[in-house]
């Protein structure tokens, strides 16, 4: 098995250590894991890819690469010129440090690194830690996906059809905020919300007396609707949200072309 790793923490993060050891279990003694990752952290940038700019890669050792660019473009510099010609079984993007679920999963760069895998007809899963007051002081924070993280991806893998058409579905996994051995099990679940809480930005001050402005996440705790993601997670699960990028809302279709006619 080929595998393209990446993440949005930056290369050297040590949640893009935990999945290249994640990976290399997956890939077996003759298969190959390759990196191509941010030079530096791209939280937070969704699937922007750069566009109107190039982007620099560097190789950094044997099938290691850094991009001063997204995880999407990363992807698109693992597909297109790093292993160019070469076929790719599997990408893998993270282990984010901190979650994805709920609305968090429409700004990160860790998806944005999924996303595009799936989008270049790959199969393709992002996985993310939840950080809490029960792992974030323990030895390792990325415990939970260190442990469970391999045995996850290959129950996905068993299920995911290898040939898809239209948008592929790709897979949006949240670890729970809990050490390995505080993990429930797995479960299938939608994205949910937290109603109650939003991005902000805070202001402050520079010494020059210029402002700046902080982006500011919510209450990663907040409540959300049983059996969705971060419901799950929180309650000690690891979620599993399969995901396509058609932004469509089917439901809502056919009462809009009616009202518009």
């Amino acid at each position: 098995m080929r595998i393209l790793i990446t993440n949005d923490d930056g290369i050297n993060a040590p949640g893009l250590h935990v999945l290249e050891r994640i990976a290399a279990d997956l890939a077996g003694p003759d298969g190959e894991v390759w990196t191509v990752a941010p030079a530096f952290e791209q939280s937070g940038v969704a699937h922007c890819i750069s566009y109107a700019h190039p982007t620099m890669i560097s190789e950094l050792g044997p099938r290691r690469y850094a991009a001063e660019g997204s995880p999407a473009d990363c992807i698109l510099a693992g597909v297109h010129d790093v292993l160019k010609g070469q076929p790719i079984d599997l990408v893998l993007s993270g282990v984010n440090r901190g979650n994805n679920s709920a609305e968090n999963a429409l700004y990160s760069g860790t998806l944005g690194g999924a996303l595009e895998g799936a989008l270049q007809g790959l199969r393709a899963i992002a996985l993310s830690q939840y950080l809490g007051p029960q792992n974030y002081h323990i030895d390792n924070p990325f415990e939970a996906a260190a442990e469970h993280g391999a045995d996850t991806i290959r129950k996905i893998l068993a299920f995911d059809a290898a040939d898809q058409s239209g948008y592929r579905l790709f897979y949006n996994v949240n670890f729970p905020p809990v050490p390995a051995s505080g993990v429930k099990g797995l479960q299938a679940c939608p994205q949910g919300i937290r109603e109650n809480t939003r991005f902000t930005v805070e202001p402050h001050l520079s010494p020059s007396n210029r402002r700046f402005l902080w982006a500011k996440g919510g209450d990663q705790r907040a409540p959300v609707a049983a059996g969705t993601d971060a419901a799950q997670n929180l309650d000690g699960w690891i979620s599993v949200t399969p995901m396509r990028a058609d932004l469509t809302c089917h439901a809502s279709l056919a009462a809009m072309q009616d009202a518009l006619k």
